[in-house]
């Protein structure tokens, strides 16, 4: 029978609730959220969020200003009687604007509002264009200038954009994505697989009680306690095309056609993250193998041996079944770690070349920091969650009965 929680036990908890609801809950909603709108904050129409239309009533205000301004430069090459013509079309646009002499940003519109002010644009267009027609032969100061402020009116009158699920649509449809994931999904089942098979013979090497023990082990950590900007770097180097003594030896094996060959082609690339990768973070992934076999009862090696059994065979029965969950709890975190990949392919590759190597953390970050589009970007984010979220979930049912304590 469950107990009840005490609310002297609930407070102990309270400040735990509340850092995983600010730091981990809050982000998901707030991207989740993005995913509705279209929202680019490089483009004055969609730098926010509408649910309907809206109107900009500073940038009106600012725009009738300029076509006063133009005007008032203008009519002194004009007829007094156009003169006077012109006088009046500033009258007019001064009395519209006066309504927005103290507006800031953007503020809700009705339909009727948004017709008037549409049709007074729209007469003024007429207005103006007819006087300038009047004098072929002048050279007016301004006469290209005001067209382009009256286009720019038509952004005073913010559409919607809220757009629902349309974006997991395109998402759907979205053959860079597909192409991202499909790296991604490459470089973790690779990178990772690798990372396994070196990360237990090195965890079985750290176990071993010999002399000279401590050093193996200080050693073998010497990559992973590198910062990951650090060592792609380092890597960057090693596999240029001029100097890089890895292309070198490479090429001269024969396993590439040419030094350059290791970044300048995709295959080469997504090999040369994976390698940078590998090295990195097997000492991690021995690591947490190395704590599931020392706690490996060494009676059950000494029967084994006096048993007969091989080296081979003690490793199937007695090893890898009593360090199966630390080995799984390895490849959950070293998954779902090497499929949110970023700063190595940046740094190494910048998800080139073609975007040969780009995954789904370098693509959503060109998307949101590059492209300034915070709405799509917000759905890549959300379709890598759901991968993640699938990967986690396969695993936790996995690991359930021998980490959790499920029978």
């Amino acid at each position: 029978m469950v107990k009840k929680m005490t609310f002297k036990q609930f407070l102990f908890i309270l400040p735990l609730l509340i850092f995983i609801g600010v730091f981990s809950i809050y982000p998901i909603v707030t991207s989740f959220m993005y995913t509705f709108f279209d929202y680019r904050i490089n483009d004055q129409t969609a730098n926010s969020f509408y649910l309907s239309e809206r109107f900009n009533g500073e940038l009106f205000y600012e725009d009738c200003d300029y076509i006063n301004y133009f005007l008032d430069d203008d009519k002194t090459l004009m007829s007094e009687e156009d003169q006077k013509a012109v006088e009046e079309i500033q009258a007019t646009v001064s009395s519209v604007m006066s309504e927005y002499e103290n507006a800031k940003g953007t503020e809700k519109i009705s339909s009727d509002k948004k017709d008037e002010l549409v049709a007074f644009k729209e007469k003024l267009r007429t207005d103006i264009t007819a006087l300038y027609d009047k004098y072929p032969d002048v050279e007016f100061y301004n006469k290209d200038k005001i067209p382009e402020i009256l286009d720019e009116m038509d952004i005073c009158i913010v559409k919607s954009n809220f757009i629902g699920l349309k974006a997991y649509g395109n998402l759907i449809k979205d053959t860079r994505f597909w192409k991202a994931l499909g790296h991604t999904l490459i470089f973790t089942v690779i990178s990772v697989g690798i990372e396994l098979v070196l990360g237990m013979l090195l965890a079985l090497i750290m176990n071993k009680a010999m002399k000279g023990i401590g050093f193996v082990r200080t050693v073998a950590l010497i990559p992973w306690a590198i910062p990951t900007a650090v060592s792609a770097m380092i890597w960057s180097y090693l596999y240029d095309g001029s100097y890089g003594i890895v292309s070198f030896l490479f090429n001269k094996l024969g396993i590439i056609n040419s030094q350059s060959a290791m970044l300048l082609t995709s295959h080469g690339a997504m090999s040369a993250a994976i390698i940078a990768d590998v090295w990195k973070t097997t000492p991690y992934m021995a690591l947490l193998l190395l704590a599931g076999l020392q706690v490996i009862d060494r009676g059950l090696y000494e029967s084994s041996a006096i048993d007969g059994a091989g080296p081979v065979v003690t490793f199937f029965k007695i090893t890898l079944p009593l360090v199966k969950p630390s080995l799984l709890v390895a490849l959950l975190f070293r998954t779902l770690d090497a499929f949110r990949v970023y700063d190595l392919i940046a740094i190494l590759t910048g998800g080139g070349p073609g975007n040969g190597t780009e995954s789904l953390s370098i693509y959503a970050y060109k998307l949101m920091f590059d492209q300034s589009n915070y709405g799509y970007s917000s759905v890549v984010v959300m379709g890598m969650f759901v991968v993640v979220a699938i990967i986690a979930f396969l695993y936790v049912k996995v690991l359930g009965a021998d980490v959790m304590g499920n029978d």
